[in-house]
């Protein structure tokens, strides 16, 4: 049986006295799993990853990384694991090559050592060809591609995506889909990453803690959290204003109505291709006029919806970062 390689026990972080980002969070990733934490921009996820890399202190709770404690023994914890943020970091003065390079000196690894471990990177990650290419002619893709090569340079056991294809194309962030199978599949690597983009916990994560508002609202793998809350999915849209959302509720398989709209619902039912007829024929003999229906089984979006009672917030300016830009900016000024 794995055993659990990070296990993190209450974890709270509190910025001015009165910001909570992370609120008591719990839970543990066991060893070779790849482990999302999903959740909107501002719930909190990056927070997390920063105290579970040693960056930002804990108010509450504890936490460790292969029982090395994030706090008493950080200095450990960061020989041990890599760290893939969600900002570009890479010199771009400098070659893809020489990036890798560097990241190896931080770690204080023999230059022999490096050199040889970064050849090896840049083919595993397709990027032998542009080793010797300085990093302002790279992609967002290649640049992506790199900054996981860098993470990597120390031949870490556990492995931190922040974000790891945010702002990427469809077609890029597959492959560094694909990149992250193969870490786990290859080298039985420990990944736990943060995302928003709900096809992209469900492609790659063993099990998904929901976070929002700094709380895990639920977890599970992504098949438990779809079966969790069971049944069909439609999207009824009508003409009119009206608010039909009782009138739905009373309609029998009907287990649950969310207004997603001016005048779109979203139901839970059982036996989806039997209910559906009977919805729009409802809607129909109250005098309304039905524009767009569609039936789907369960995905993550709609588990977000059903835990959190709202949709995933791809763009916001959160609470959690503005406030962390105002304690920048007074840190500088100071």
């Amino acid at each position: 049986m794995a055993k659990d390689v990070i296990i993190v026990d209450n974890l709270t972080k509190i910025f001015d006295k009165n910001l909570v980002a992370v609120d008591h969070i719990s839970f543990t990733v066991k060893e070779g799993e790849v482990f999302g934490l999903l959740g909107p921009n501002g719930a909190g996820k990056t927070t997390t990853i920063n105290m579970l890399v040693t960056v930002l202190k804990p108010t509450e709770g504890r936490a460790s990384i292969l029982g090395y404690d994030i706090v008493k023994q950080a200095s450990i914890v960061r020989r041990l694991i890599g760290v893939v943020p969600q900002d570009y970091t890479a010199d771009e003065d400098l070659t893809g090559y020489e990036n890798i390079i560097l990241c190896g000196d931080l770690y204080g690894i023999p230059r022999e050592v490096s050199k040889k471990t970064a050849l090896e990177l840049l083919e595993f990650l397709g990027l032998m060809k542009f080793k010797d290419k300085k990093v302002e002619t790279y992609s967002g893709g290649m640049r992506r591609r790199l900054e996981l090569a860098c993470g990597l340079v120390n031949k870490p056991k556990v492995l931190f995506l922040d974000e790891p294809t945010l702002g990427l194309d469809v077609q890029t962030r597959a492959a560094i889909w694909e990149y992250i199978k193969r870490l786990r599949e290859e080298y039985n690597m420990t990944i736990l990453m943060t995302t928003h983009y709900m096809e992209e916990a469900d492609n790659l994560c063993d099990r998904i803690a929901i976070i929002d508002h700094g709380k895990i609202v639920v977890m599970g793998s992504p098949e438990e959290l779809k079966n969790s809350i069971g049944s069909d999915v439609v999207e009824v849209e009508i003409k009119e204003k009206d608010d039909i959302l009782d009138m739905i509720q009373k309609i029998e398989y009907v287990k649950d109505v969310k207004k997603v709209g001016e005048s779109s619902y979203l139901i839970r039912l059982e036996n989806g291709e039997r209910t559906a007829p009977e919805i729009i024929e409802f809607i129909r003999d109250s005098g309304l006029h039905v524009v767009k229906l569609s039936l789907r089984k369960p995905s993550l979006d709609e588990v977000f919806l059903t835990y959190t009672g709202r949709a995933i917030r791809d763009i916001e300016e959160s609470r959690e970062s503005l406030m962390t830009r105002r304690i920048l900016l007074r840190r500088a000024r100071g």
